[in-house]
């Protein structure tokens, strides 16, 4: 079963997502970046929800960059899940190598839409 890792300090937020996914994919959970890293280290997930803004000593953004980076986890799938809505919020996003951006409120059905196309 693939894998998914979802990565907000909002507990709601993970929870919507894990209901949402919970029944076709394995769902991972962290609430920080550090807490990312580990897991993404221990499980290796195909996909991760990252939030950006994030308490603690890495904001999601910085969790990209150690996963775009990392030879052995560069292919994972990393969609951004944030309250950051700028164009510029968005396209500093693409350039860290985000493979999709989706704004806070987001629809559930697009996140799944969105898993579902990049796993055919």
């Amino acid at each position: 079963m693939t894998k998914i890792l979802i990565v907000d300090d909002h507990s709601d937020i993970r929870r919507l997502l894990s209901i949402t996914l919970g029944k076709s994919y394995e769902v991972l959970e962290a609430e920080d970046g550090i807490a990312a890293l580990e897991v993404i280290k221990r499980q290796r997930p195909r996909i991760v929800l990252l939030d950006i803004m994030m308490p603690g000593e890495l904001d999601g953004l910085q969790v990209l960059d150690a996963i775009k980076s990392n030879p052995a986890t560069k292919d994972t799938l990393v969609a951004m899940v944030t309250a950051r809505g700028q164009s510029a919020d968005y396209e500093i996003g693409r350039q860290r190598g985000a493979d999709a951006y989706f704004i806070k409120p987001f629809s559930p059905l697009q996140v799944v839409n969105w898993i579902r196309e990049k796993l055919k």
